[in-house]
């Protein structure tokens, strides 16, 4: 049997055997109802409160300001639908970026159909977008600005902490981070932010669970409505099972977060330079200074998704761009956003890590995609 190497960590991670416990225990154990007022529905809330807290504690906000979803989709619908709804008295238009996750700019768009505007700022050719260009953008109605902390295609690191400042001192406009990519692995800023959406599964958690980071007074209109639940936030009886393996990955990341991103930069420079050494023909589209566990590059000429495929074959586990989108045939809507040869898009694939690869994987991984390269070199020129 072929060695797997799986390096499509940001779509999503194999969760830590803390957390498939954690998740196991609440279903063979705190199985009753968070809102029963009995013993085992009381369980079940103690459960649920203790993942809010290590939440809160990872990101380094107050336990009342998390508010838990169905995911970080979840979380950006209800960061940008309820805040536009809430505040519409205001003014009707967003602001955002052309290279933002699917959930934000399907969002947005759906915000358009019922009456609000969208200014989406394009990139710099590096993929990071220019705080004065979203700055500029703003306008006497603007009363949303969403912005992503790490792209997930490229892993550019935006600058959403200069916003954070700078917007602070406009109080009228609200001002949304994706933090899905970055939670755990960077620290995410906090001055001048609203809200924050997290993700569980990127982290090692489990799928079904991710949070809303609602900054105390803030006024949010909840999407789901019903008993109440999540302090009448986010209606509908909570995943226990799914928030305690996100608490229980949190827990972990606090534990050894900083060892994981030293090991997550030790990978990313190992990986630069068996491309450097081993892989002619590459172009690479993620920035120097991105985050430390995304690579982006390109093979002009060649098609992603053969690649993908090739590179399975020997047991390499990889992706074209987002998992949302990576079926598309029009390629990434983000290396467009970069003004990326339709050429180049059509040959990009991801490879993104976890502090659990190895040195050694990066080497095994860069010599199968020399072999893959090199064996369709000739079949890509037909």
């Amino acid at each position: 049997m072929k060695r797997l190497i799986y390096l499509d960590n940001s779509a999503t991670t194999r969760p830590l055997p803390e957390v498939v416990e954690a998740a196991t225990a609440a279903l063979r154990e705190q199985y009753g109802n968070p809102s029963s007022a009995h013993r085992l529905g009381l369980a079940a809330e103690d459960v649920i409160e203790d993942a809010r807290a290590d939440v809160a504690r990872l990101l380094g906000v107050k336990a009342k300001e998390i508010v838990f979803t169905s995911g970080g989709t979840e979380a950006i619908n209800a960061a940008l639908v309820g805040t536009a709804l809430a505040h519409r008295g205001r003014g009707k238009h967003i602001v955002t970026t052309a290279v933002e996750h699917a959930a934000v700019l399907e969002t947005c768009g759906f915000l358009e159909q019922v009456g609000f505007e969208v200014t989406r700022v394009p990139p710099e050719p590096n993929g990071v977008v220019d705080a004065r260009a979203v700055l500029g953008a703003l306008r006497e109605d603007t009363i949303l600005v969403s912005v992503m902390h790490v792209n997930n295609e490229t892993g550019a690191i935006q600058p959403v902490q200069t916003l954070g400042q700078q917007l602070k001192r406009l109080p009228k406009v609200i001002f949304h981070i994706d933090a899905v990519q970055s939670f755990g692995k960077l620290a995410v800023p906090l001055t001048g932010v609203d809200l924050i959406s997290l993700s569980a599964h990127k982290i090692h958690g489990p799928k079904g669970a991710g949070a809303l980071y609602i900054r105390e007074g803030l006024k949010c209109e909840p999407l789901l409505h019903g008993g109440g639940q999540e302090a009448g936030r986010r209606s509908g009886t909570p995943g226990v099972p799914a928030i305690a393996g996100m608490g229980a990955a949190c827990r972990w990341w606090l534990a050894h977060g900083q060892e994981a991103v030293r090991q997550l930069s030790e990978i990313h420079a190992a990986f630069i330079e068996v491309l450097r050494q081993k892989v002619p023909g590459h172009r690479l589209n993620s920035p120097p200074d991105g985050a430390p566990h995304i690579v982006n590059l390109s093979f002009p000429g060649f098609k992603g998704e053969v690649l993908v495929h090739a590179l399975e074959e020997r047991g390499v586990y990889v992706s074209t761009a987002s998992a949302c989108s990576s079926r598309s045939a029009k390629g990434s809507h983000v290396l467009r956003a970069m003004g990326v040869a339709p050429e180049v898009n059509e040959g990009a694939l991801r490879f993104s890590f976890s502090p659990f690869n190895t040195v050694a994987e990066m080497e095994e991984a860069g010599v199968a995609l020399a072999e893959v390269v090199k064996e369709l070199r000739p079949m890509m020129r037909r």
